[in-house]
Parts: structure tokens; sequence; C-alpha cells
């Protein structure tokens, strides 16, 4: 397991502290790529050449060398950029608001949005509606391409997302994330039904039962070796620490079922990597589902046609709570399900 340690002088110095832990990998550009938080939005690529800059220092001492070797108890400074000029453009695009206040704003995303501009993706994301809705309020940290971005949910999973409008709540809530308590639930509907009872799922490295019926998969994350666009369980120290836990809501037939999933971490594709790895697929993903399909024997020939042609992964973030990184006040949002997702889960009981 590897950790993360923030310093209070993350809020004045607009820098981050990374402490290396027991677990890392040996190389500073690695152990950075895998050690900083998700929240400060720092690729790879960017941490390069924050190195090569001398952006990261130890003991006061910038250090030039990405392939200098680290040790357990070090601790690296990282000093951020100051926030870039936007140029991302502002779009007239609709936005569900659930919540919002000068400090942040919550949003219910619809399916096929993507979060923030990225290569394939330059218009149309929730950053642009946002720069739109909400003018230069926006906190700068992230950069041009995520100003705000504390997390993110995949392009086609819909749902809460919680957008920092001020830097402060965007510490704060960034604090939140990395410290595990903000809570996330979500809903999915996954291929067969995960069974405390199934010596299989139970032989699985990193799977675990708990009392009430809850699987427990703590594993590493990490790209895919040979699909950049993809994450892989691995077991070589050079992941991120991922811990999903998922209950059976509701069997359909044994053929399907809708969990409940929460997140302990919160990593890219994290809950679609886990059930995939469980054996228990998303219905309608198209990078973790495999050619897995329905039986039509089992829900008839209609419904089996509209799982197995289900046009996105069937996940949904439900639930998103956190204390205001402002006023301290505990706030809680449930989002319902989309249409579609209601109507696969009601031809699913129908045919069960």
């Amino acid at each position: 397991m590897v950790s993360t340690s923030f310093s209070d002088d993350l809020v004045d110095d607009d820098a981050i502290f990374i402490t290396i832990p027991e677990v890392a990998p040996p190389r500073l550009d690695k152990a950075l790529a895998v050690l900083v938080p998700e929240g400060a939005a720092l690729s790879r690529s960017r941490l390069a050449r924050m190195i090569d800059e001398g952006a990261v220092s130890r003991c006061g001492v910038a250090v030039l060398d990405g392939k200098a070797k680290v040790a357990t108890g070090e601790v690296y400074r990282i000093q951020l950029d100051p926030p870039e000029p936007v140029e991302t453009l502002p779009e007239d695009i609709p936005l569900t608001v659930i919540w919002e206040d000068g400090d942040l704003i919550v949003i219910d995303k619809p399916a096929g949005m993507v979060v923030h501009p990225a290569p394939g993706s330059p218009r149309g994301t929730l950053v642009n509606a946002l720069l739109h809705h909400c003018g230069d309020t926006l906190s700068g940290i992230g950069g041009e391409r995520r100003p705000g971005i504390v997390h993110r949910i995949d392009k086609d999973t819909t749902g809460l997302l919680v957008v920092a409008k001020s830097d402060r709540a965007h510490h704060g809530l960034a604090r939140q994330f990395e410290e595990h308590t903000v809570a996330r639930r979500y809903l999915a509907v996954v291929h067969a039904t995960p069974a405390a009872s199934d010596p299989r799922l139970r032989g699985l490295r990193g799977i675990t039962m708990e009392a009430g019926g809850i699987v427990r998969i703590a594993t590493e994350l990490a790209r895919h070796k040979t699909d950049r666009q993809r994450q892989a369980v691995v077991w070589d120290g050079a992941g991120r620490h991922a811990v999903t836990r998922a209950r059976v809501i509701e069997d359909f037939s044994g053929g399907a079922a809708l969990l409940e999933c929460w997140l302990e971490t919160g990593r890219t594709h994290q809950i679609r990597v886990h059930m995939s790895y469980a054996g228990h697929a998303l219905l309608g993903d198209p990078t973790y589902g495999g050619t897995r399909r329905l039986a039509p024997k089992i829900f008839g020939p209609d419904t089996a046609e509209l799982a197995n042609t289900f046009p996105r992964q069937a996940l949904h973030a439900a639930t998103l709570g956190f204390e205001h990184p402002v006023t301290g006040e505990n706030l809680s949002f449930t989002s319902p399900l989309p249409d579609d997702f209601a109507a696969l889960i009601a031809a699913l009981r129908g045919s069960a």
C-alpha cells in the first residue's frame, strides 16, 4: 500500500509534499507519478517536466534527475505552477445544478459529457459549460484545462460531481478526497451475481468478504502495459492502492445484478476495473466488459437485446457527501437514476 501525505504548507505555498512510504517505485519520477494526489491533476509527463525545471526539491535542494533513487521517509516538495490564463472557451451547455454557493458547485452529469478538455475532446466538456455558468469564479488550481476539478467521473458514467469555485475550497476538497472522507456511492448493473459463498470469488487475491454480504476488493491499479487507455490490476508496488466495496441490492435470476458500490479510494476506472477483475464486469462496458452477453433463454430476447446493446457502462454516481470545505457544514446529495439506466433495471426486473 502506498500513501500520500499533505503538508499544511500546501494551502499557503501552492506546493505538495510527498513522503516516500515503505513500498514505492525506486526512481523519483515513477514514485511521484504513483504518489502524487490525483486531485492535483499532475500527469507523469508534466511531473517529468517539473523535475527538469527544478520544481521538485528535497531539503530545500532541487532534484533535477528523474532517475534519482528515493528512500523511505524522504520528503519531496513539488512547487505548483501558478494558475494559467484559461483559454478553454466557455460554452452555453445546459447543466443540472444540484447545489451552488460562492465556493463550490455540485453537478448531476449526464452520459456522454467529458469532464475536462483532452485530446479528442476539446469542446463540449463540463469545464466548457462551467466556464460559461461560473465565469471567472472557478478555482485556478489544475491549470488551463482543469479549473476547479477536484475529481471526475468517466464520460459515460452519470451522476454527481463537485467542482471548486475558490482556491480555498479546492484545497479543502482535495484534502478530503485524499483522506478518503468523501462519501461516494454508485449504482452498477453487472454480469452474474457476486455471492459471498462463491469459492472462485473468495479465492481471488485481494478479495475478502465483510459482514452484510459486502465484497471488498483491494488491489493496486496502474496503466495497462500495452493499452494506455486502460487500467489494470497489478501487484508489484508500482500501482496506486485502490479499495472498492460492493453489495448486491437486487439479483436478476443469477444472470445479472444491481450493486451498490462505494469507494475508499478514487482511481481512474476503479469500479469498472475491480468488478471486471472479480468476474462481474459492468453491462455495456466497452473497455472492460469483454464479449460477455446475457442469455435470451434466461431473460427473453427483448430484455437480452436491450442489455447486450446498452450503449455505455451501467454505472451511476448516485450519492455524494462531504464536509463543506469553508463552512464546515455536512452536505449530502442524491441523484435519481437516468432514464436509460432505470429502463434497463425495469426490463431485467420484469424478466427475472
